[in-house]
């Protein structure tokens, strides 16, 4: 099975990712779990949403791959 296949898959119907950077990242993906997370991470970048669930989520996320948050930071804020 393809990367392309495994996210045909266990993404999202019809959810892409919006920057290079998590386009790569997903590329990568093995999993749903890890999918969510990427897109969720760059949606949330993009527009922040009010509650503890989805900060806490967040937070998780950016802790467990640094890197990759700035990068998704970086280029959002550049225009992606």
């Amino acid at each position: 099975m393809t990367d392309q296949d495994l996210l045909q898959r266990v993404a999202p119907q019809g959810v892409r990712a919006l920057t290079d950077v998590v386009r790569r990242a997903l590329g990568d993906a093995h999993d749903r779990a890890t999918i969510d997370d990427l897109l969720f991470l760059e949606r949330w970048e993009l527009s922040p949403t009010p509650g503890t669930a989805g900060a806490l989520r967040v937070s998780q996320i950016r802790r467990a791959n640094p890197e990759l948050a700035a990068a998704v930071r970086k280029e959002i804020s550049a225009g992606h």
